[in-house]
Parts: structure tokens; sequence; C-alpha cells
């Protein structure tokens, strides 16, 4: 029987941070990071697949999955992510890891990378080569945007049941299967009001107050030092070929895995991505 997981929370600048691990005496130690509004769930499927002499650990990030929202009166950064990173690797007394990252959890990865070199030995991004970005002349509509949302009430929809928020996670996402919405909108909901609710906070849905334009996100990535490997899916995010050929050298990343699937293609192809980092970590 493969060792099970053990859940448990710790303090990342005083917010309570979900943590779930398996086999922590076991090498190598891989830490998954999901993506935007999503949970550590997301990679259950993939786990699966990997060995279990491997030591894995999963966070959710502030204000998503089980970790704690912020209080009333603050917001989120993205920097907030790179702490989470942090706390949880000097919590669990990891000097390094490999890092796997979904979407956001990517974008976490890859700027963690950049920053803390000696702290990751690789970094799998999966439909993940950074934030979209945009030229410096946008960052005032960004700053105007980041007032505008503060002003905004924070709503949270209720639904029915489980199945009825998994059918909006697949509006959102049609490539979803019906299969993975329903364990993503399983364990992304709680009960709430005679029906059903997602956990995360929606301040997460609150425009950032600043962003990376594309020349700085360059200098982050050609910052990282460790392999990178890149997954994609066939009908993924798209991103122009200039971009994402400059991305992809700035990574010094050889051509990307591409599997058949969506946005969430370690949903719909567990077993390739389980494989896919199984051999890129030895």
């Amino acid at each position: 029987m493969p060792p099970s997981f053990e859940s448990f929370t710790i303090l990342s600048q005083a917010v309570a941070v979900h943590v779930r691990e398996r086999n922590p005496k076991g090498t190598p130690a891989v830490l998954f990071l999901h993506g935007w509004l999503d949970h550590s769930h997301t990679f259950d499927w993939v786990l699966e697949h990997l060995p279990d002499a491997w030591r894995l650990v999963l966070l959710d990030f502030r204000g998503m999955g089980r970790s704690e929202h912020v209080p009333l009166g603050a917001h989120y950064s993205f920097p907030d992510y790179l702490l989470d990173v942090e706390a949880t690797l000097d919590d669990l007394k990891l000097s390094e890891v490999h890092l796997v990252g979904h979407s956001l959890g990517g974008i976490v990865g890859s700027a963690y990378a950049a920053a803390r070199p000696s702290r990751v030995k690789s970094l799998t991004l999966i439909e993940s080569l950074g934030p979209l970005g945009g030229a410096p002349e946008e960052a005032l509509d960004r700053m105007r945007g980041f007032l505008d949302d503060a002003q905004r009430p924070s709503h949270r929809k209720r639904y029915p049941s489980v199945e009825a928020a998994a059918a909006r996670l697949r509006e959102n996402n049609p490539t979803l299967t019906e299969a993975a919405s329903l364990h993503l909108a399983h364990h992304g909901t709680e009960s709430f009001e005679g029906g059903y609710r997602f956990r995360f906070d929606p301040r997460h849905r609150r425009r950032f107050g600043h962003g990376w334009d594309e020349a700085q996100w360059l200098a982050i990535s050609a910052a990282i030092t460790c392999p990178v490997q890149v997954i994609h899916g066939s009908q993924g995010l798209a991103m122009d070929d200039s971009r994402a050929s400059a991305r992809l050298a700035a990574l010094r990343s050889p051509k990307p895995l591409t599997l058949s699937g969506g946005h969430h293609v370690h949903l719909e192809q567990p077993e390739a991505v389980a494989r896919a980092l199984e051999h890129f970590l030895r």
C-alpha cells in the first residue's frame, strides 16, 4: 500500500497555510504548487503514478484550498505566494526541493527559483510560461483597476450541489472532464446556507496593483539556474510564438512536451505527466 498523506498547517507571515506531505523521510523531495483559485488536490491523480519512495509536499496558497484567508481590510499580492513557499520549506526543514507548478503555481515557482537558486533543484512548469505581462504604459491602468476592485464587495456564490459547482468549473474551462471537475469541486467547496460555495477567497479575483512587463519577466526567467521542464496542453493557454520563444530561450529550456488536453492537462493525462516528471528528475 502506498504511503498516506499527513495534513497540517504552518504559519506563513501569521497566515495559516494548509500543507500535505507523504513520506517525510523519502527522496527526492518534490513540492507541488497549484493554479489560481485551485487547491493542492489538483495533483492527486498525478501523485498516484509517482514512486512511493519520493517525498511529496503540497501546499494550498493563502486564501485558497484549506488555507486561511487574509484578514478583513488586507489584500493579496504576488509576493505573498513566495512567502508561502519559503515558509513551507523552512517549516519542513527542506534545504532544497524540486518544484512542480501548474499555471499560477508555475509562475510562483519560476520567481522563487530565480530568487532562491540554491533551494530549487529543478522546475517543472505545467501550462505556465509566466504572467501575461504588458507594456510599461499599462501600469497606470493596472493601478486604477486595483483601486476600483478594492471598492467591490466580496461575493461568494452559493451552488445547490457539488455537481452544480463542478458544472460552473466546466463553463470556465470546457476541456475539463466531468470527473476532473467533480474532483476539483469536491475538494474545493464547503457547505454554505443549505448549499455549497468555493473555499477560495473572492478577493483573489481583484487585480494586483503592480505587475511585470515583458522585459522584467525575461530578466527573472534568465536568472533561473536549475534545469527546467515545460509541459503544455494541446488545447491549453495560447501565447504568441515570438513571446513564447523568447521566454523559452530565457529559461534555456528544451522544446516543451505537448500532451493532448487543455489547461488542466495534468488532470486529463495524469500518468503521462507523472512519467515525464519521473524521467526529468532521474
